[in-house]
């Protein structure tokens, strides 16, 4: 992936911030440092806007972390939902998106199969 394509995620990632405008339900913070990158992480980042996109969900706000410190579980994003603990999913592909984006952003339920506990 080029840098203007990078360029071009990060334009969507903030549209998508905007169109939230503060009534943020959910975050999703994709992890965007050199390991994440190499790994990936640009197609998961796209992944996650396109399906925050096409279900038009106005109230899910997608934006960019730098390294976590866990190279070998690349790609990773955490997701926020208010209220609760936050849920890190680890080698992250476009279909796990997808199934993340049905399962645990728009029902509700965290998709076990996916996810890393961050204290090891």
């Amino acid at each position: 992936m080029k840098l203007e394509q990078l360029r071009k995620i990060r334009e969507q990632a903030s549209e998508n911030r905007g169109r939230a405008g503060g009534a943020v339900r959910l975050e999703i913070k994709v992890s965007m440092g050199t390991s994440g990158i190499a790994a990936g992480s640009r197609s998961v980042l796209q992944a996650f806007l396109d399906e925050i996109d096409t279900r038009n969900l106005t109230d899910v706000s997608v934006t960019q972390t730098g390294e976590r410190g866990w190279a070998s579980c690349e790609p990773v994003a955490e997701v926020q939902e208010l209220g609760k603990e936050p849920v890190f999913y680890s080698c992250l592909t476009v279909d796990k998106v997808r199934r993340i984006a049905q399962e645990h952003i728009v029902g509700g339920t965290p998709v076990a199969d996916y996810q890393i506990n961050p204290a090891g």
